[in-house]
């Protein structure tokens, strides 16, 4: 049976003007560009009805783009000795701090390299194998070029707990992320649901029709005049949430090239989001344990920039 997937969207007018390879490698953001620019020669990419074989082709407002993934290849995940960050281990979990820019699992053209791959190779066979061969012990995601904490299961028991207290949004999550504007308050909370963006199915959106409830408080920790510094806590945990809502109330993600500003002149490899601090109860032992970890560098330096300039 053909399992090949079509992708359909419609451009907006803040994405026109940008490198088509560059747009569908933001959309799809587990697939790598070098796959996408592959499938684009191979003529798997139609613009308003005709073949584009270009990678350069610059798209404009309202320009329906489809692009074909092909069928998934069966997959053998291979151990890599990728050095892992990791901040606490134990029989029954791992506590690790991803880089930007790393994948956590592999997908479709993006097989190799992964958070998966490392650890993996760290623990041998010693995962659980809730999520099957694409995700063993992978617990929740963050995005490719979200920093920070995440939570590894060694084994079935562990994740089924950890699963089931991120069901009841016990677990704490809090987030560091810079923003454009400045805000009138110190703290608040955003309460919209998410779901597909229907415009656009591979972006997510505040809607009111097939979303989920998501909430996500904030609070104000540096204003920088044009930008804001805050620490973001998630009571839930829907994809993109803190990109979503923060765009939403017209805060959008510093470097987040799909829902903020598409030139980016402060930082443009990413949005500015750092998973700085997780707690959760041990599936073992039953104590609440918290764990976090420092801002990378390049978001520090940014930072220290913004600083400098509103001395």
């Amino acid at each position: 049976m053909n399992q090949q997937e079509k992708y359909t969207f419609i451009i907006d007018k803040e994405t026109q003007s940008t490198r088509i390879d560059l747009v569908l490698s933001l959309l799809l953001s587990e697939t790598s560009r070098s796959f996408i620019q592959k499938l684009i020669e191979g003529g798997s990419l139609t613009v308003n009805g005709s073949l584009c074989r270009s990678k350069k082709y610059k798209v404009s407002e309202n320009d329906v783009v489809e692009i074909v993934l092909p069928e998934p290849e069966k997959l053998t995940i291979e151990e890599e000795n990728i050095p892992l960050d990791i901040v606490y281990e134990d029989r029954d979990l791992l506590i690790v701090n991803k880089p930007r820019g790393m994948v956590v699992h592999p997908a479709v053209g993006n097989y190799t390299g992964t958070l998966v791959n490392a650890v993996m190779y760290h623990c041998k066979d010693r995962l659980s194998s809730i999520n099957g061969v694409i995700r063993p012990g992978i617990v929740h995601r963050i995005d490719k070029d979200t920093s920070g904490l995440l939570m590894i299961a060694k084994n079935n028991r562990s994740h089924e707990s950890l699963s089931r207290q991120l069901a009841e949004h016990s677990i704490t999550r809090k987030y560091m992320a810079l923003v454009y504007n400045n805000f009138s308050e110190d703290e608040g909370t955003v309460d919209a649901p998410i779901g597909r963006d229907p415009r656009n199915r591979l972006r997510r959106a505040v809607v009111s029709e097939n979303s989920r409830r998501a909430v996500t408080h904030w609070r104000v920790m540096e204003r920088f005049g044009r930008y804001t510094l805050i620490e973001a806590s998630l009571e839930t945990g829907r994809t993109h949430q803190i990109r979503v809502h923060m765009a939403y109330i017209n805060h959008p993600l510093v470097g987040d090239l799909l829902y903020g500003p598409k030139k980016q002149t402060l930082f443009d490899k990413g949005q500015l989001l750092h998973a700085g601090v997780l707690g959760f109860v041990h599936p073992s032992t039953g104590e609440y344990m918290e764990f976090s970890s420092p801002l990378p560098e390049e978001f520090e330096q940014v930072l220290e920039k913004l600083r400098r300039s509103v001395k």
